[in-house]
């Protein structure tokens, strides 16, 4: 694989910018980096991301804080058996002052969305989100409307309760760039976060916007700049075609997969100041991009993180392609 003779002042704002953001973000959040920096670099990839963790470890606090450090508009759904797709994306409703319908637009249009406890919801309005995760659209009675610019869902779900839950279909789960566990944190890490508690005297966050709108969509046009050797190309396409034939599963990762990789990894380069991408850049993202995306065999269906360890064992075994020089 030869050597990218791109510049690295293309990205140079991306990486300072980024670094700002997950500064500001971090003063909600302690001891998360690179769970930090995985989101932030789905944001700058233009994807949507699955939080898959207990109660009470930050996930709404991290979509929250995320969208205050960018400047832009964010709505909270709390997805329960009862909600109706109109509760997402709104509706027309009679005006008798105007004696017509008038449209009430939904919590959905706005910049991030939080999808609070996804699978609580019916599979009918889990779909709702289909169009606008996919098109970035809503179409209501006919009529079609773009969503805002840009628009993200950060999605959460808990893997231990399942009694009144709907499992995500496999096309909806394949719309989200990557799915991302939070994790307990260290003893360390929970007593910075009663000192914190304990020393700001109240709840709040004093979080500053590092950026707004308009700066995250010229740092995604930025990061379409970054190079991709196409031997780095071959890379990403052996990993997920591997998934595929990968004894124990059923259904391997989509093309949507490799595209993951690509978007990701020319993120992730951006974000450390790189104009190209390397092969460590693409395995940083196989697992939380991929893992998601396969479908196991019935044997394994009860096995803990059987996906991502069938995911580490593919990219283990893929050959890496080798800068020259």
């Amino acid at each position: 694989m030869p050597k990218s003779s791109h510049t690295n002042a293309s990205v140079a704002p991306v990486a300072e910018l980024s670094a700002h953001v997950i500064e500001q973000v971090s003063r909600a959040i302690v001891g998360k980096q690179l769970v930090l920096e995985q989101i932030m670099a789905a944001f700058l990839a233009g994807g949507h991301v699955l939080l898959e963790d207990y109660p009470g470890l930050a996930k709404t606090l991290i979509a929250n804080s995320f969208a205050r450090a960018l400047g832009m508009a964010f709505r909270r759904i709390q997805f329960t058996p009862d909600l109706l797709p109109g509760d997402i994306t709104g509706g027309y409703i009679y005006n008798r002052a105007q004696n017509e319908f008038v449209l009430r637009q939904g919590p959905i249009f706005a910049n991030i969305i939080l999808a609070d406890e996804i699978n609580r919801a019916s599979p009918r309005t889990q779909s709702a989100l289909l169009e606008a995760m996919q098109e970035y659209q809503v179409t209501l009675e006919g009529e079609t409307m773009r969503l805002p610019e840009p628009f993200i869902v950060v999605a959460t779900q808990n893997p231990i309760e399942y009694e009144g839950t709907f499992p995500l279909p496999e096309a909806q789960l394949d719309r989200f760039i990557m799915k991302l566990s939070v994790g307990y944190p260290s003893a360390p890490e929970e007593q910075e976060i009663l000192r914190r508690r304990r020393e700001r005297r109240h709840d709040e966050f004093d979080i500053e916007p590092a950026t707004d709108a308009a700066g995250l969509l010229a740092m995604r046009q930025a990061v379409e700049e970054v190079f991709v050797d196409p031997d780095i190309e071959h890379y990403i396409v052996e990993l997920t075609r591997r998934t595929r034939a990968y004894r124990q599963v059923a259904v391997g990762a989509s093309p949507r997969g490799a595209l993951a990789l690509l978007k990701l990894s020319r993120a992730w380069a951006a974000m450390n100041g790189r104009a190209y991408v390397l092969p460590d850049d693409v395995k940083s993202f196989s697992r939380p991009a991929l893992s998601h995306r396969l479908v196991l065999e019935p044997d394994l269906w009860t096995v803990p993180r059987a996906a991502e360890d069938i995911v580490a064992s593919v990219t283990q075994a893929t050959p890496v392609p080798v800068i020259e020089g």
